[in-house]
């Protein structure tokens, strides 16, 4: 999927997408109205329709391999980015987590405003947001003890050596989710939370409220999202 810079980030603000119908990348609607260059066919993407990128044969393909995101939930990040832009440092990556999606699905996207382009993994939510672990985010929660994913916008903060490794801390920026930092909310990597645990139980395993990945996904968000960028999370119901 390809982004212009221009459109998530202008003078103070994520400017917002769409998906691309066709060979004409020109956005719809509210957004810029800037017309981007041509899509290569292995990138294109049909309103409706996964495209997957063509893997040579001697590559593994990635399990996350569909970056469309929810245009109503790149709305609300947008907006939310507004209304916090004095607080993000780096606008060069901005992260998305939709929760709307099941664990098993690839929903936490990884935004380069630079290049445009969008990649997506795979990452699990809090056990007390799905206690029946169906698979499927029921609810969000900001208070202690309730080992549930939280809502709203973050702003990612300094890296540091846990129970699973190298991780990330977040800063909570709204009400619903201002506990994160005091709840020890983190970004970090889980053996449940393998692409493998998908294969054998249809579903990831769940967090206590972290953003738990693959190891290898974790080193992609860590490298690229490090401290001082945005990250919203969200369910469209």
């Amino acid at each position: 999927m390809l982004l212009s810079r221009r459109q998530f980030i202008g003078s103070a603000a994520i400017a917002g997408a769409t998906t691309v119908s066709g060979a004409s990348s020109a956005l719809a609607g509210e957004l810029t109205g800037l017309v981007l260059p041509p899509i290569p066919d292995s990138e294109r993407r049909i309103v409706g329709a996964v495209a997957r990128p063509a893997v040579p044969a001697t590559v593994a393909p990635r399990v996350a391999v569909d970056s469309a995101i929810n245009p109503q939930l790149l709305a609300r990040a947008r907006a939310s980015f507004e209304r916090n832009r004095s607080r993000v440092r780096n606008t060069d990556v901005v992260g998305i987590a939709d929760f709307s999606r099941p664990s098993a699905l690839p929903r936490f996207y990884l935004l380069d405003t630079n290049t445009g382009r969008v990649s997506s993994h795979l990452v699990s939510h809090g056990r007390g947001s799905d206690p029946s672990h169906s698979g499927v985010l029921q609810r969000f929660s900001n208070a202690f003890g309730s080992n549930a994913s939280s809502n709203g916008a973050y702003v990612t903060d300094d890296f540091y050596y846990g129970k699973y490794g190298r991780s990330m801390r977040v800063q909570g920026l709204d009400p619903s989710n201002n506990n994160a930092h005091a709840r020890a909310i983190v970004v970090h990597s889980a053996w449940y939370a393998e692409p493998d645990q998908v294969a054998a139980h249809g579903r990831l395993g769940r967090s206590e409220g972290c953003f738990a990945m693959s190891q290898r996904s974790l080193q992609e968000t860590l490298s690229r999202l490090g401290p001082g960028r945005f990250l919203y999370a969200d369910k469209i119901a």
